[in-house]
Formats: structure tokens, C-alpha cells, sequence
């Protein structure tokens, strides 16, 4: 049986591990990393798989971002990933159950933000709804392949912009 955590229960040095183990040594100089420099996840979107025995099988992480419109106008978003899977895990539905609870948690929140991840267009399209849609005229601060860049949810920006970190004040 895999038990669904909040992120916050796991040991931060435990996600790091796993994420090494699922991307590799050079996971930090994806593009991904400098959309969400200088961020904290959002602990009300970001959770872990743990089996019976405790053991770490996954996590998802989720990010306050911003479309900083080339008209001043200013979108807030969340940026979904990584979501990452034990190796010797993988292809065994954990991710897709992460997604599913992430997905269930965003759309029970009161005001629900677009949702945006870079990923497979094929896989994220047909089990979760993201399309690249709206951002053919999205800026990185990276290299990336546009068909990767995927959005999700009501209010994502149609504008030409730059996709950036999110400052979040705590309450």
C-alpha cells in the first residue's frame, strides 16, 4: 500500500536523494530550475508516496510563477514539477497518482491559479488535461522545446511574456 504525505513530513535531505536518483547529477541546470530560482514549493501542492514500510517511492513539487506580459500585465501561476519516481519504481503509476492528488488539491483550492509544467505533451495531455494551447509566444529563462511547454486550468495567459519566479510573501 502507498500512503499519500504532504511534502512537509519527509525529511528535505530524503526528496534531494530521490531527485538525484530520478534526474541525475545535473537535474539543477535544467531550465525548469531558473523559472522557480529563489521560490519555495507550495506546501499546500507538493507531496510525497510512501510505502507501508516508509520507504520514499516519489514526489511531486509544485512553484509560484509568473507570465510577466510584454503589456505590464503580470499572470500568477503554479509551475508542476519535478515529479519524480524511485528508478526502480517507475511504471508503476506513483507519478500518475501524485498528479491526481496534486490535480484534486489545486482545483479544491478557493481561488485555483493556471497550472504550467514542462513535459511530455502526449503523456501530460492525455491523462491530465495540459495542451500547449496558450504558450507559443511563452519566453524561458533556458533552453526548451515549445511543444513541452504545457498549461492547464481557467485564466491561462494567451499573452507573449516571460515565464519567471513568484515571489510569495508568507501570511
Amino acid at each position: 500500500m502507498i500512503h499519500l504525505v504532504p511534502l512537509a513530513q519527509i525529511a528535505p535531505h530524503q526528496v534531494e536523494a530521490l531527485l538525484d536518483r530520478a534526474f541525475g547529477p545535473g537535474r539543477h541546470e535544467r531550465t525548469a530550475y531558473r523559472v522557480r530560482a529563489g521560490t519555495r514549493a507550495i506546501p499546500e501542492l507538493s507531496f510525497a508516496a510512501v510505502a507501508e514500510d516508509g520507504a520514499l517511492l516519489g514526489t511531486i513539487q509544485c512553484w509560484p510563477v509568473a507570465l510577466a506580459c510584454d503589456d505590464g500585465e503580470r499572470v500568477a501561476m503554479v509551475m508542476v514539477g519535478p515529479v519524480a519516481v524511485e528508478p526502480a519504481a517507475q511504471q508503476g503509476g506513483i507519478g500518475r497518482m501524485l498528479m491526481r492528488h496534486m490535480l484534486d488539491a489545486a482545483d479544491a483550492m478557493r481561488d485555483p491559479l493556471p497550472l504550467m509544467l514542462i513535459g511530455d505533451p502526449e503523456y501530460y495531455g492525455r491523462f491530465f488535461g495540459f495542451d500547449a494551447a496558450h504558450t507559443s509566444r511563452w519566453r524561458l529563462p533556458g533552453l526548451f522545446e515549445a511543444r513541452r511547454l504545457l498549461a492547464r486550468g481557467t485564466g491561462v495567459p494567451e499573452c507573449a511574456g516571460e515565464l519567471q519566479p513568484r515571489r510569495v510573501v508568507p501570511d
